[in-house]
């Protein structure tokens, strides 16, 4: 004969495995709350160009550190020093564009032919003054030249913040040389800014920003995420508690 109340006992300790079990499965949701994290990107060059660079993002709270090494591009636009506006797209699938993605067949896959690949602006990587996609043409505060390292800490958006997480920030870096693109192209204006050429506009180097192993956890963000320790403990907590009280159903049945 079961002993009084060793049944609701028994559904108590099951409903406890199960709550172990739901904050197992849930730890990398709730993890990176606030946590320092370091995002890489490598910058490999797009539309015919012969550029490669790095990008590192920091982000501790709310202050984002990004540095960044590129080399390569072009280093001059009309007799001045090339200015190279430079992003970070979000909100799409995370990725670079393939050259498929060149809708008109010039040979250059535009910045608007690139967004569903990376996205739309969502932080500008400006030398001074704004940082916000407003910002995202004004060549005044891009920066210039065929070679660059380059360091700036601001405070970060939402939306970038939002697409860090999700693993679908990507950094891209604007301007061709137009030596380097077919006649068409070369020709062409730009969709973003029409009084400029196609070439100052389009995508030269592009990187997706991943989480580096071992720079805390995140919110599940890329295969580096890991989980919350936090939320670990409780999960075993829950279960030792749920297999104690099972062990005591036992024994009373035994008793009984």
């Amino acid at each position: 004969m079961a002993v009084k109340g060793s049944r609701p006992l028994a559904a108590a300790a099951a409903a406890l495995a199960a709550a172990g079990m739901s904050a197992l499965v849930a730890a990398p949701a709730l993890a990176g709350s606030g946590e320092p994290m370091t995002y890489q990107g490598v910058l490999d060059p797009l539309n015919h160009q012969k550029g490669s660079g790095n990008a590192t993002l920091e982000l501790n709270g709310r202050t984002a550190t990004v540095t960044m090494h590129w080399e390569g591009l072009a280093g001059k636009f009309e007799g001045a020093p090339y200015p190279h506006v430079q992003h970070i797209h979000g909100g799409a699938k995370g990725m670079c564009p393939a050259m498929s993605a060149d809708d008109d067949g010039d040979g250059v896959v535009s910045t608007v032919e690139g967004k569903p690949a990376y996205g739309a602006i969502q932080t500008t990587l400006s030398v001074k003054g704004a940082t916000s996609p407003a910002a995202g043409t004004n060549l005044e505060i891009a920066p210039r030249g065929s070679t660059i390292d380059y360091k700036r800490v601001f405070e970060i958006n939402d939306a970038t913040l939002r697409s860090l997480r999700e693993g679908v920030a990507v950094v891209v870096v604007h301007g061709l040389d137009p030596s380097l693109i077919g006649e068409k192209a070369r020709n062409a204006a730009s969709s973003l800014v029409p009084s400029l050429p196609l070439a100052a506009t389009a995508p030269a180097l592009c990187g997706a920003l991943e989480p580096m192993a071992g720079g805390g956890a995140d919110t599940g963000a890329g295969a580096t995420a890991g989980p919350d320790t936090r939320a670990l403990g409780l999960g075993a907590g829950l279960i030792a508690l749920s297999g104690a009280a099972i062990a005591l159903a036992a024994r009373r049945r035994t008793a009984s």
